[in-house]
C-alpha cells in the first residue's frame, strides 16, 4: 500500500500520543555520562528566509572515560529528532543520558552521542535544502560534523560516524544518508515518516484545513493550526519555497482550493522513495543499516517499501516490526537496539 506524504503527516497527531514513551529500567552500575549544551553555527542556514536561528542548540553527552584518558579519541554518533520537537524534548523521549548510560553499562562500547536542533519556525525542517527554512541537510552533514571533529577528540573518518533518527528524524536520516555516504558509515533509521510521494490529485487535508493554512501570514497565525496544518506549513517551507513569495516564502500544494500540480511534483520529487534509485551506490557504502517501526505505527507501510527497494537493489540491512506505536518504544529501542548497532558497526580504531 502507498503511503502519500499527506497521509503521514496527518497521521501524526495520532501517533504522537497514542502511548507514553516507555522507559527502561535504570542499569545497576551505570557510568554517569557528561552533557554538555553548546551552540553550532550553521554556515548552511545564513540567510535563510524565515529568519531561523542560524547558531543552533545541540546536546552533546561524552562518555565517562573521556575526561580521563586525554588521548583516547571516539566514534560519533548523531541522532536527529521528529516533527514539533527540538533536541531537548528529543532528548527527553529517549530518556538521555540514562539510555546512553545503560547501553555501555550493558556492554556497548563508548562513544559520543549528539543531538543537534533542527526546530524552525514551522516546528519541523524536514533536514531538507531550502532557501526558507535554510539548508538543514547541509547543515547536519557538513557543519555539525566539521564543528564536532574540531572541538571534541573524535575519530573524524566517516567508518567513525553513525547517523540515526525518529519520525522526521528517520527521514533526514534516509535523505541524508543516501546522498552523504561520504560522512556517515551506518545508518539506523527509526519509523521513518514522509518516505513515499503524495498521490497524483491529492489534497492537503479538507477544504477548511486547506484554507485555513492559505490564510497563514505570520509565525504568529502558524502557531495557532493544528498540528497537521502547521507540519503542512513546514513541509511547503522545506520542499517548496518561494523567495519571491512573501511574508511565508513558499508554495502551497492548493490554491483557492485548488491542487497546484507543480507543487505537488516538488514534494514527491523529496520523497526518498522517489529518488532511491539515484543512491544506490551509495547505500552500498555503508557497512550496515537498520531500519525498525512498531507493528501498530501508522508509518509501517513506508519503513516495509524502503526495506523491501534495498533488498531488491542487494543492499544489505536489517527490518525489524516490533511491539509498539510510533513513540511507545523509542526509549528502550535507543538504549537497546540503536547504541549496541553503532557498538558493533562503527570503527572505533583510527585505521579502519
Amino acid at each position: 500500500m502507498r503511503q502519500s506524504i499527506f497521509a503521514a503527516i496527518a497521521a501524526m497527531p495520532l501517533l504522537l500520543g497514542q502511548v507514553k514513551t516507555e522507559v527502561p529500567e535504570p542499569e545497576a552500575g551505570a557510568k554517569p555520562v557528561t552533557v554538555e549544551r553548546i551552540k553550532v553555527h550553521g554556515t548552511a542556514l545564513e540567510g535563510n528566509l524565515e529568519g531561523d536561528a542560524i547558531d543552533r542548540d545541540v546536546i552533546v553527552f561524552l562518555p565517562q572515560s573521556y575526561a580521563k584518558d586525554k588521548k583516547r579519541r571516539y566514534p560519533v554518533v548523531y541522532a536527529l529528532h521528529g516533527y514539533s520537537i527540538g533536541a531537548d524534548q528529543w532528548s527527553k523521549e529517549i530518556h538521555v543520558p540514562q539510555t546512553i548510560e545503560g547501553a555501555f553499562a550493558k556492554g556497548a562500547k563508548e562513544m559520543i552521542v549528539v543531538l543537534p536542533d533542527s526546530k524552525p519556525v514551522h516546528n519541523g525542517s524536514m533536514y531538507s535544502s531550502s532557501v526558507t527554512t535554510g539548508d538543514f541537510e547541509r547543515f547536519i552533514a557538513k557543519d555539525m560534523v566539521a564543528y564536532i571533529d574540531a572541538h571534541y577528540r573524535t575519530l573524524p573518518q566517516r567508518a567513525s560516524r553513525g547517523l540515526v533518527g525518529h519520525s522526521m528524524g528517520g527521514y533526514g536520516a534516509t535523505r541524508i544518508g543516501m546522498k552523504h555516504a561520504d560522512v556517515f558509515g551506518s545508518l539506523y533509521i527509526m519509523s521513518p515518516c514522509c518516505l513515499a510521494p503524495m498521490a497524483a490529485g491529492g489534497r492537503p487535508g479538507n477544504a477548511e484545513m486547506a484554507k485555513a493554512i492559505e490564510e497563514v501570514k505570520t509565525p504568529a497565525d502558524s502557531a495557532k493550526l493544528p498540528f497537521g496544518a502547521r507540519a503542512q506549513l513546514a513541509s511547503a517551507a522545506a520542499w517548496s519555497p518561494n523567495p519571491k513569495n512573501p511574508p511565508l516564502y513558499l508554495d502551497l500544494p492548493t490554491k483557492d482550493g485548488v491542487p497546484q500540480p507543480e507543487v505537488i511534483a516538488r514534494w514527491t520529487a523529496n520523497a526518498p522513495l522517489v529518488f532511491i534509485d539515484q543512491y544506490i551506490g551509495n547505500l552500498r557504502r555503508y557497512k550496515a543499516i537498520a531500519i525498525d517501526v512498531g507493528d501498530k505505527d501508522g508509518l509501517k507501510a513506508g519503513s516495509g517499501q524502503l526495506h523491501e527497494i534495498l533488498d531488491k537493489y542487494g543492499v544489505s540491512n536489517s527490518f525489524e516490526i516490533y511491539p509498539g506505536t510510533h513513540t511507545s518504544a523509542v526509549a528502550v529501542r535507543f538504549q537497546n537496539f540503536v547504541m549496541p548497532f553503532f557498538s558493533k558497526t562503527l570503527c572505533f580504531t583510527g585505521a579502519c
